[in-house]
């Protein structure tokens, strides 16, 4: 009576629920980490990276493992599925980031006034951020293109009132003022510069209000600059339009005053 073989135990099926576990741990700790500033951004990048290289591989495991249970019988099917939905589970953010760089523009800079943008606060940049420089002819007209409601605002009040009320709006954001507020004595043109987090990920953002009056009106205008990453997927875009329409609302809250045309 011919033996019938023992079916063997796929250990390829094994590493794939392990290295697929390990990057979903690694993913959640590093994005707590960098959420509560415990984790530098350049260090949550490489991480980033691992992971998603981490999620590949399981993948690369549980396409071994199939054919093993496919073509010899082995076990390990609840391993291997166990190993691919976590696998795919970790690299789905990495896919709707894929998918965001081919819809939004290749932007990083935004700025309400192209030819005088407001300046940010530079004394705590470091070389691996990216290099601020004026925004290209190309670069202005994609924006412009991409994200009309990205303009700056005119308001016909006093100075103090609008730097106020840009103070107001501030101070209900959890960002990181570089320096104290001004003082307003005397002065005609303030910039308040401060850094931001992405909704998402947090990778901080370079941002100056500037607020002007130049006789007529006073005129306010916003500038934000990611850190790192060769696109910003829409977030700077995002920040100045949320920013300057809760400044609208703020405006039109103490004064009863909307912003001049």
């Amino acid at each position: 009576m011919a033996s019938i073989p023992e079916r063997q135990t796929s250990r390829a099926a094994g590493w794939s629920r392990r290295t697929a576990a390990f990057s979903a741990v690694l993913l959640l700790t590093a994005f707590v980490g960098h959420r509560f500033d415990l984790v530098e951004t350049p260090v949550f990048l490489w991480v980033m990276g691992i992971v998603a290289l981490l999620a590949a591989l399981a993948l690369l495991f549980a396409g071994f493992a199939f054919s093993r249970l496919w073509n010899f019988g082995d076990r390990g099917g609840r391993d291997l599925t166990v190993g691919v939905l976590l696998a795919l589970l970790v690299l789905a953010p990495y896919g709707v980031a894929a998918y965001w760089a081919t819809i939004y523009p290749p932007l990083r800079d935004m700025s309400t006034d192209f030819d005088n943008p407001p300046a940010l606060d530079v004394s705590d940049r470091t070389k691996d951020m990216n290099v601020l420089s004026p925004s290209t002819p190309g670069e202005q007209r994609l924006q412009t293109e991409s994200y009309p409601l990205v303009s700056g605002r005119s308001y016909d009040l006093p100075f103090d009132t609008v730097v106020d009320a840009v103070e107001t709006v501030l101070d209900r954001r959890d960002w990181d003022l570089s320096e104290p507020y001004p003082d307003l004595r005397g002065q005609t043109e303030v910039t308040i510069a401060a850094v931001a987090k992405g909704f998402v990920l947090g990778l901080p953002a370079d941002v100056a209000i500037r607020v002007t009056d130049d006789g007529e009106t006073i005129i306010v205008d916003m500038r934000s600059a990611s850190r790192y990453g060769r696109y910003d997927l829409g977030d700077n875009a995002a920040r100045i339009v949320d920013f300057l329409a809760e400044l609208d609302q703020e405006v039109a809250g103490q004064v009863g005053a909307a912003p001049a045309e």
